[in-house]
């Protein structure tokens, strides 16, 4: 497997990355913020209807929120941490929600104190947490979605309620005196089957309509997540693609009068907009008649590169180095056996790679940092550079 590096960036953007990588010390992510500039305006341009909220967790630094603030993006908070990062940078409450449906009663009170006034639920027990501590405010429920099994991330089993509690919660956020919103759906990070949106939001419908019809209630707002593609080895469709099929979509069950629209993109805003460099610790056979090398590299599942848990997510790796090409089992450093990001997926390294040499990590920008331990065997976070 050789991968192209044009394909992943233009020729001056990854020449100037590179440059800049080379002068510091591994392991490391270095960030382009124009590449997420335009991918923010790309995203815009598909979508122009809709409000964006930007999923913090994806990558929480300063430089990349500021960066989305002025763009005028909103923002999707998971914590009473992520609150306080993103209002110190500016953030005013009114371009908040708090987005996790897991979440204590303090901590919802603490939004509230902020002036938060939009929460998500998908459960009896934590509406009625909003309601204590938030009463009066907008509230949308997270409902199940099937298809998640085409994600390459998938993420419905823990989020989201089947539909007719999802009716039930929306008839007790009236009754409780909050405002009943909307619906909310995730179809699963690194989602390359596009009609898994259809199905979504065909149950959508069917809430907004029934909730209209037997109980009085008006919803305003659909959700719909992430989702998004980001560009891996497993090609996706192009982001155009995606935002032509999911309008249509729309626009069958709705008609040209859409509620409001919201989107909360992570992935696919800041993954192409990073390379986490490494370096080779060791190259090595299990035995003398071993066909099969073992690359350790010094850096892993534990310094941000948890994503390759199940092989799930595969970056593109390319070195410097060419010449023949033999598979390899890809490992971090630590002294964990779970630390291998390839084994089953066969990656193709050259032959002459050996200890020293680099391996680029392209299409790194997103869960890489935000997932990255403490001290882990000692190791400190993975470093990050925004250019």
């Amino acid at each position: 497997m050789s991968i192209n590096v044009d394909d992943y960036y233009a020729p001056a953007t990854f020449q100037k990355m590179k440059a800049f990588a080379d002068k510091q010390e591994t392991p490391f992510v270095v960030i382009d913020t124009q590449i997420i500039s335009k991918a923010y305006d790309d995203l815009s341009a598909g979508f122009e209807f809709a409000k964006i909220y930007y999923a913090v967790k994806a990558n929480p630094a300063v430089e990349i929120i500021q960066l989305l603030k002025d763009k005028g993006s909103n923002f999707d908070i998971a914590s009473i941490y992520e609150l306080d990062k993103v209002m110190a940078c500016g953030v005013s409450a009114d371009r908040i929600s708090y987005g996790n449906t897991i979440k204590k009663a303090k901590d919802i009170r603490y939004f509230y104190e902020k002036g938060v006034r939009m929460y998500s639920t998908d459960s009896e027990a934590d509406l009625r947490n909003i309601a204590k501590a938030a009463p009066g405010s907008k509230v949308y429920v997270r409902i199940l979605t099937e298809g998640s099994t085409s994600a390459d991330w998938p993420l419905s089993r823990k989020f989201g309620c089947q539909t007719d509690m999802a009716l039930d919660l929306l008839i007790l956020a009236k009754q409780l005196g909050l405002d009943p919103y909307g619906i909310s759906f995730h179809v699963g990070s690194q989602q390359r089957d596009i009609d898994v949106w259809d199905a979504a939001i065909a149950k959508v419908k069917v809430i907004f309509e029934r909730l209209k019809e037997e109980d009085g209630i008006v919803l305003r707002m659909i959700n719909m997540g992430g989702g998004f593609p980001a560009n891996y080895i497993q090609r996706t469709n192009s982001l155009e693609t995606y935002a032509e099929e999911i309008i249509r979509f729309l626009k069958d069950d709705f008609g040209d009068d859409l509620p409001e629209i919201i989107l909360e993109p992570g992935r696919s805003l800041i993954s192409n907009a990073g390379i986490l460099v490494s370096e080779v610790v060791l190259v090595s056979r299990k035995s003398r008649t071993a066909v099969e090398r073992w690359v350790f590299t010094d850096v892993g599942k534990f310094s941000g590169l948890i994503e390759t848990m199940d092989e799930a997510i595969k970056f593109p790796i390319w070195t410097e180095k060419n010449g023949e090409m033999e598979e390899v089992v890809i490992a971090g450093p630590t002294c964990d056996s779970a630390d291998i990001m390839y084994e089953n997926y066969k990656y193709g390294l050259p032959l002459n790679l050996a200890s020293g040499d680099r391996l680029y990590w392209l299409s790194t920008g997103a869960y890489t940092t935000s997932y990255s331990a403490v001290e882990f065997n000692g190791f400190p976070p993975l470093k990050a550079f925004y250019l």
